[in-house]
Order: C-alpha cells, then structure tokens, then sequence
C-alpha cells in the first residue's frame, strides 16, 4: 500500500481550508495543514474537518512547507510504519480542484516517476484565476529553465507530488516565495524523472497574498529568477 501524505501550508484561509481538505481522496493517509500565523479561524476549520495542524509563526510559504517535512521526519522515526511514500503539496485557498490529487499521484505509483507537477494550463483555467504577473512571471521562469537546464516544465504550480526520499534527497531551504522553482531546480539538477500533468485553476477564495499584491509580486520575482540564475552558474 502506498502511503500518501498531504501538506497544505495556510494563512488566514478560514473561508476555503475545510473545503479543500473535505474534497482529498480517500487514498490520502494524512491531511497536515500548516497554519502559518493565521489570525483567523483557520486552526479550528482545519481541526474541525479532520486534519493534522501545525503551527509556524514565521511567516513564509517555504517555512510552512519545512515545519511539515519536520514533523513528517519526527513521526517516520517514532514509528516507521508512518513514514510516507509520496508528499503532496496543495494550497489552502482552493484555487485547485483537490480532487485531481489520484492524477497527480498516478505517475508516481503507476509508471515509477519521481516527481509531478499539475500545470495550470490555459484551456483548464478559470478567467481570472491567474493575474497577468502570474502568468508571465510562469513563463519566464520556464523558459529560463529550458534555456539553461532543457527542461520542460511549464509551470510552477503548487500542486505538485514527490516521492518521500527524493524531496528529502533535495535538501529543500527556501523560506518563503522561491519555494516551488527551488524544488524544480534542485529535480533537474539531480536529475529526477519528472512529468506534468495538467490540471484544472479556478479563483481562489481571499486574496491571494503573494500576487495578489504589488510587493509580493515583485518580492516572487525576484525571488524565482535569483534561484534559477544561482543555479545557471554553478
């Protein structure tokens, strides 16, 4: 049996995370959101539907993502029978379509892939799901990583799987917004087999605290190019 384990990193996403962890698939083992200084009902919306949470006061996509790792490393050491096969990463704000999550983890178990990707592409998203920065910002990343390392990623779409021991072999250390292109770089650094599989992008409920705001846009920016140039050069 597969052991598939869930970390949803969430800030102030009262209105959507129960709705997001209600539509999970059965075959999901452990739900673990992680509440990263919400000041809303979030920790309790998140208890209420049935999930693990946890709680990172430092504020940051990347720290959210790691206080999951942690915890997901203490519990596989204390009982092996707990350690996962699979990690999936979803967002809190139910922009995706949860459900999706058997075709993001099929790769994976049916053909031995390392890692998967759901692309948001166009002809599946909802109008105005991705701003005109996302969108570019997307593209340019992409195309930078095809110049300079032949991938073929399209996208940097949060929700995304990987086998346990291959993101423990990245080393993952971003904070905060370079959280996704860091883990693109680091599979094609070492070379991991990866595929996209496209899924559907529907607005978000909230705002969105990253592109959702001109400083968080810019901050992404330069967040994304600076890991993609880091690693051109080295």
């Amino acid at each position: 049996m597969t052991l598939i384990k869930v970390i949803i990193p969430a800030y102030n996403e009262a209105d959507s995370i129960a709705k997001v962890i209600d539509e999970i698939p059965d075959i999901v083992d452990e739900v673990i959101v992680v509440n990263n200084n919400s000041s809303d009902s979030t920790v309790e919306n998140a208890q209420n539907a049935g999930a693990t949470v946890l709680t990172e006061n430092s504020r940051g996509y990347g720290y959210a993502c790691l206080k999951g790792m942690d915890y997901i490393a203490t519990t596989s050491q204390s009982d092996p029978n707990r350690k996962p096969d699979i990690i999936v990463f979803l967002d809190g704000d139910y922009s995706d379509y949860p459900e999706e999550l058997t075709k993001i983890v099929a790769p994976i178990i049916n053909n031995d892939i390392d890692f998967v990707v759901g692309a948001r592409v166009k002809e599946l998203r909802e109008d105005g799901s991705m701003t005109p920065q996302q969108v570019f910002g997307n593209w340019l990343a992409t195309f930078l990583m095809k110049l300079f390392f032949r991938s073929r990623f399209t996208d940097l779409g949060p929700f995304r799987a990987i086998k346990y021991d291959k993101l423990l072999a990245l080393n993952m250390v971003d904070k905060t917004y370079g959280w996704t292109v860091e883990m693109q770089l680091k599979a094609l650094k070492q070379k991991l087999n990866y595929e996209e599989i496209p899924v559907r992008y529907k607005n978000r409920i909230g705002v969105s605290k990253v592109s959702g705001t001109v400083k968080g846009s810019i901050f992404a920016g330069v967040k994304i190019l600076g890991w993609i140039f880091k690693y051109s050069f080295k």
